[in-house]
C-alpha cells in the first residue's frame, strides 16, 4: 500500500517530479501506480486503486466512496467508482472487488 510520499518514493520509485500536476485519488495517479507496479515488479499486469474509503472524504475534496483504479498490461484501463457511501468497510470491499473485476475483464480481452 502506498499511502505516503516516502512509500511512493521508496516502494514504487516515483520521484516527486513525476507527481507534478498529479494528485492522489485521481485517474492519472491510478494509471501511474498501475504502470509502476508492472515495471517495478517485472510483471505482465499492474493493478492499482486510490481514493477515499471513508468515513470522511479526502483532503482533495473527494467524498467518501470515491475510488480511481487502473490496470496496466497489454491493455490499459482506468475507472472511477463513486459508491456514495461513508461505510469504510463496505467501500473497501467494493473497491477491491471492482478493481479485481477490472483486471479479470482485461485478462480476457
Amino acid at each position: 500500500m502506498v499511502y505516503t510520499r516516502d512509500a511512493r518514493r521508496l516502494l514504487m520509485d516515483i520521484p516527486d517530479e513525476a507527481m507534478k500536476g498529479l494528485r492522489s485519488a485521481s485517474e492519472p495517479y491510478a494509471k501511474l501506480l498501475a504502470s509502476r507496479v508492472r515495471q517495478r515488479f517485472a510483471t505482465d499486469w499492474g493493478l492499482s486503486e486510490t481514493g477515499a474509503t471513508g468515513p470522511t472524504g479526502n483532503r482533495y475534496g473527494d467524498a467518501a466512496g470515491h475510488s480511481c483504479m487502473a490496470v496496466a498490461g497489454p491493455q490499459n484501463e482506468v475507472f472511477t467508482l463513486e459508491t456514495g457511501s461513508a461505510d469504510r468497510q463496505a467501500n473497501m470491499r467494493q473497491f477491491a472487488s471492482t478493481a479485481l473485476n477490472l483486471l479479470l475483464e482485461n485478462l480476457s480481452k
